[in-house]
């Protein structure tokens, strides 16, 4: 008696929904997630339209409104006349709420609406969402014409550095970018960097990145007088074989005593370019302090007073290096030995040096992370924990 009852219900439902119905709002999947999207009769017309996040289609009546009941449904049978046990599947979209119109009313809000019935506030924000939808796709079809550039300079590693990213260098879909016509040469586009950063363009050296073969990214040479003639588009292709979307540079600027940009060094291959990033144990804080070239014949011990400056230290503080070798899958981090060589210590251009305060044996306890193998170690498993919780929170 329950199920007739239920059954007339529904059907009454259904029945008086093609009539006076003008949505149907469905909600596909289960109790713990889903998916919704609404059937609508906009008109006084039949036709009704599924309007699915930004896809709108037309939609016949007997798939707006008699399919969305949920439960189970029957496959015709393939092979009529035998006694096949029908196949049955669960439908997982169901009718969520459902819209009416009083039939007197529906001439006055299934009505015609002109330019002027929609507010100014709704109308500037679709004319603006319609310019943003017609630039992009301009984009997209000039794509070809283009090619991307993206510059990071020192200000952006001291600003990434121990709070974006921890490992490598710098984060370059948060650096500026430049979207250069193919065709330009690089010379134009170091104009163009010379009004967007204030650094006239015989002042600018860029440089190169690189992936390796232990997957860290670093700068890797300096572009060449001969390949700045060239267009950006030929950099791009000739230089970029990993990301061939975009061409990455970093841009050194060298500055003088008053802090105003002044020509790049002479560069040999003995000049070896390397980054500098400073640990403070107690405050637990990994910050990028600068770069300095040095001799690959000359020994760590010979700039320790310039890494003590950087980092505020007194010019005699005892210090330890260590490079910063890769991350992945598992962190690299060993000692420097100040009094061997660039060289002997196979450092080369691009190369990271982390280094911090000499601390007494019997104080290294104090510290959760004392040196920097330690802290490093302890943000990639922070970062590896992180991503493994959120994968767990997806499957779940």
């Amino acid at each position: 008696m329950l199920l007739y009852v239920s059954l007339m219900l529904i059907i009454t439902a259904a029945a008086y929904i093609f009539e006076f119905g003008y949505s149907v709002l469905v909600h596909s999947g289960g109790v713990h997630g889903g998916h919704y999207y609404a059937f609508i009769r906009p008109t006084l017309s039949d036709q009704w339209y599924k309007f699915d996040d930004e896809r709108v289609t037309k939609e016949d009546m007997k798939r707006a409104l008699e399919e969305q009941y949920g439960g189970e449904e029957e496959l015709p049978q393939t092979n009529p006349g035998f006694n096949n046990t029908p196949f049955k599947f669960t439908k997982y979209s169901n009718a969520y709420m459902l819209v009416y119109i009083r039939e007197s009313d529906k001439d006055k809000i299934i009505c015609n609406v002109d330019e002027k019935d929609i507010a100014e506030h709704l109308r500037e924000r679709l004319k603006k969402e319609q310019e943003e939808k017609e630039h992009k796709k301009k984009e997209k079809a000039e794509a070809h014409l283009y090619t991307i550039i993206k510059v990071a300079r020192d200000d952006d590693l001291a600003g990434q550095i121990g709070k974006d990213i921890y490992f490598d260098l710098v984060d370059h879909d948060k650096v500026r970018s430049f979207r250069i016509q193919k065709q330009i040469t690089f010379n134009v586009f170091k104009e163009e960097i010379a009004k967007e950063f204030g650094i006239p363009v015989q002042f600018q050296r860029f440089w190169l990145w690189a992936k390796r073969q232990n997957h860290t990214y670093r700068p890797n040479r300096p572009l060449t007088p001969l390949e700045e003639t060239q267009s950006v588009g030929t950099l791009r292709e000739v230089s970029n074989k990993v990301h061939n979307a975009e061409l990455r540079l970093f841009l050194e600027v060298e500055l003088g005593l008053d802090l105003r940009p002044i020509a790049p060094p002479d560069k040999t291959k003995e000049d070896i370019l390397l980054f500098f990033k400073h640990y403070n144990p107690e405050k637990e804080e990994l910050r990028f302090v600068g770069r300095l070239f040095v001799k690959s014949t000359g020994k760590p011990i010979e700039i320790l007073s310039k890494l003590n400056k950087m980092a505020g230290y007194a010019p005699d503080e005892e210090i330890n290096l260590y490079e910063e070798i890769k991350f992945e899958p598992s962190v690299m981090c060993e000692p420097i030995d100040k009094k061997i060589t660039f060289r002997a210590s196979q450092l080369e251009d691009g190369d990271i040096v982390c280094f911090q305060k000499s601390l007494p044996v019997e104080s290294t306890e104090q510290f959760r992370y004392p040196d920097v193998p330690s802290f490093l170690e302890y943000v990639h498993n922070r970062q590896v924990h992180s991503v493994l919780n959120k994968l767990f929170c997806f499957i779940r």
